[in-house]
């Protein structure tokens, strides 16, 4: 069965998906975008994700290209063309096709947007949890505001690249002053040695993940110790457990970070509970 892709109210073969070369996604990463998890047959915290989704376009004042209910529909109906019940979907919205002009084309330029939608490996990633990942560092060099989630992510991809370059799944940005900030595509957590939970603030500096918002939700369930607060790298290397969070990982244990083990070398038990309590927690919306 071919892939299924929804481009500007079409419904397209994946492999035939086109949108304008004057699109300002394309010549500008002038656009926003959502990952959302599907599981068992329900979209993962959706609420949260088209929350996130309007205040990303609120923010570089971008028209919404429909309502929320006509959004959900669409994104349904491609999950369902696809037969996805375990995976993933991707969500992509733009300022739209304009000539090439640094601003803003004029106003009844009806933004673009596109939906796709996958299966994901459930071994691959069960592998993963039972057996970590490995992370380096990078010095932070991106724009100031990651809180916003655009598709401008050319440092995070040679990021990412240079995490596979050294045999590593992920890249863990530091700040100058020696902070831990965030994943290239993930949330950083560790648990000290006191058996506290610690992720940054999200006020600035990270990306608010939707992933490490409901996680709160599990921590404080779970009864788990937790302070939201900046950690430096040399506090994560101390740390009993490393884990990254995402809508396409949920929590995902880091066991080695430039090439130094941490605690014993495995997955530790507080990211395991965490991710087996998660879908319990998270908001499931049927597709």
């Amino acid at each position: 069965m071919p892939r299924i892709a929804y481009v500007n109210g079409a419904y397209v073969r994946h492999s035939e998906a086109t949108v304008h070369v004057e699109d300002r996604g394309y010549q500008f990463a002038d656009g926003v975008y959502e990952v959302c998890e599907v599981r068992h047959g329900f979209i993962v915290d959706l609420g949260r994700h088209l929350d996130r989704l309007d205040r990303s376009l609120n923010e570089l004042r971008i028209a919404s290209p429909m309502s929320r209910a006509a959004l959900v529909q669409v994104l349904r109906e491609v999950l369902r063309r696809n037969r996805v019940r375990n995976g993933l979907f991707y969500l992509q919205v733009t300022r739209g096709v304009a000539r090439r002009d640094h601003v803003f084309p004029a106003k009844d330029t009806p933004p673009s947007i596109v939906v796709t939608a996958k299966r994901t490996d459930a071994a691959a990633i069960a592998r993963k949890n039972a057996e970590g990942i490995s992370a380096i560092t990078v010095p932070e060099n991106r724009w100031d505001r990651v809180d916003i989630k655009t598709v401008g992510l050319l440092p995070n991809v040679l990021a990412r690249q240079r995490a596979k370059e050294q045999g590593a799944q992920e890249a863990i940005f530091v700040d100058a002053d020696g902070t831990v900030k965030e994943g290239a595509a993930t949330n950083v957590w560790i648990v000290d040695g006191d058996g506290i939970l610690r992720t940054r603030p999200s006020e600035h500096g990270i990306l608010r993940g939707i992933t490490r918002t409901t996680l709160l939700d599990v921590a404080r369930i779970l009864g788990l110790k937790l302070e939201e607060r900046a950690f430096s790298v040399e506090e994560m290397f101390a740390a009993r457990e490393v884990f990254i969070t995402a809508a396409t990982s949920i929590c995902f244990p880091v066991v080695t970070i430039d090439g130094t083990s941490i605690g014993n070398g495995r997955p530790g038990n507080i990211a395991r509970n965490i991710r087996d309590a998660f879908f319990a927690v998270a908001e499931k919306t049927l597709i």
